[in-house]
């Protein structure tokens, strides 16, 4: 079966048969390529998702305020709700079992300038927690700590492209920039993995903003860490609850929901999670259904050859070949094209996952890829049902009888 000269056949007849061949090879090809590139964009769009919810953390709830939509309890509707620091004593005293952190966040734009340099950069006043909402990472220095907050010191924790910005190559820390009409020193500089927007912030103590705007406890808005442990079903508990706490004591009606919003982080990404499962699966479904069009496309061309081949296969039976010989010469011939056409097939859909790499972000597909054995695992399915489908008709010509093939046109 495995001889010199079985092989020799087997190649002689394919280079033969060009135009049967390249079919044959071709469907095995198209089916496995696709199956690759369809995995890897799949991969590619949770890349995305993963990417776009990796810069924050994701046990995180937004707290904002809004406006009434009704009126309640004598409280006209439309009516601007406001944060204030006694909302954040009240929420870490109710909760303080399931949160991690709790941050408040006001946000402003200022002129800021250094020597002869300037710019108009975002401002964040927040407390030391935000720092594991954001993931900020500490390059030089440090960030804000409780005692900052409590003197209200006129600190700055600058983001690395406003240090490159103003101070160039100059070291940061312990100058001082004006923002707006403030000095402050700078005692920090970060990165945040989540762009350049993201490093063109400015943090200081949210005290301190509350001080210069005129000494007053209001806040925009309020970040909540909680405990992962508590997991997703807790996380959606808490968001429910802190809603309530905060709708009675601003006065807001129950069935109101422009009052208060709350962004559930860990709600979006089981969400989007849900979603890039689902496209999973349809890539699956179609991968699936391309492996099996190509499995019944190599039938149908081994049940043509088969055909063409009759008489051929009719001289050897009277010559003496057994229907073992038949098979394994025609499954054989079947197997070396499906094998072959497969793995170029593969290597072909790999190597374009490979070069795309970041692309196609613009179409939410980032750093598509595909795992290695599951490529080879996939092609080696579509081999062996690929014999199998060369088997079927191979095993029928083995029947034929001689007189029967001889006499075939």
């Amino acid at each position: 079966m495995f001889s010199r000269d079985t092989w020799k056949e087997i190649f002689d007849t394919i280079r033969k048969n060009k135009l049967r061949t390249f079919l044959t090879g071709f469907t095995m090809a198209l089916g496995i390529f696709i199956v690759v590139i369809l995995v890897g964009f799949t991969n590619g769009l949770q890349n995305t998702f993963e990417k776009f919810f990796g810069d924050d953390a994701t046990n995180t709830l937004f707290v904002f305020p809004g406006r009434t939509s009704m009126p309640y309890k004598g409280y006209t509707s439309n009516r601007r709700i406001q944060f204030d620091n006694s909302d954040l004593k009240d929420i870490e005293e109710n909760f303080a079992m399931f949160l991690d952190y709790i941050t408040p966040r006001i946000t402003r734009s200022s002129l800021v300038r250094y020597k002869g340099e300037s710019n108009n950069y975002t401002n964040r006043a927040v407390a030391p927690a935000h720092q594991f909402s954001e993931k900020t990472i500490i390059m030089k220095g440090r960030f804000l700590n409780e005692n900052d907050l409590n003197i209200r010191a006129k600190y700055a924790v600058i983001g690395r492209l406003v240090a490159k910005d103003l101070f160039k190559d100059e070291d940061p820390i312990g100058k001082y920039i004006t923002l707006g009409d403030s000095a402050f020193k700078v005692i920090g500089v970060f990165q945040d993995d989540g762009g350049d927007n993201e490093e063109r912030f400015i943090y200081i103590p949210y005290t301190t903003r509350q001080l210069i705007e005129k000494g007053n406890d209001k806040i925009e808005q309020i970040i909540l860490g909680f405990n992962p442990s508590i997991g997703y079903a807790g996380a959606m508990a808490l968001e429910k609850n802190v809603t309530k706490l905060l709708k009675e004591k601003k006065f807001i009606a129950r069935e109101d929901r422009s009052g208060i919003f709350i962004r559930n982080i860990a709600d979006e990404l089981k969400q989007n999670q849900q979603f890039a499962q689902v496209l999973g699966f349809i890539a699956l479904f179609f991968a699936i259904g391309t492996i099996v069009a190509g499995i019944i496309g190599v039938s149908n061309i081994m049940i043509f050859v088969v055909k063409e081949r009759t008489k051929e296969i009719g001289i050897r039976k009277a010559l003496g070949a057994t229907p073992r010989v038949v098979i394994s010469t025609i499954l054989l011939e079947a197997t070396t094209i499906t094998i072959l056409s497969g793995f170029s097939g593969m290597l072909a859909g790999v190597a374009i996952l490979q070069n795309l790499g970041g692309k196609l972000e613009d179409y939410f597909i980032t750093n598509p890829y595909i795992d290695l054995g599951f490529a080879i695992g996939a092609t080696v399915i579509l081999i062996i049902f690929g014999s199998i489908a060369g088997y079927i008709p191979a095993k029928r010509a083995a029947r034929i009888k001689p007189i029967v093939a001889l006499r075939d046109e």
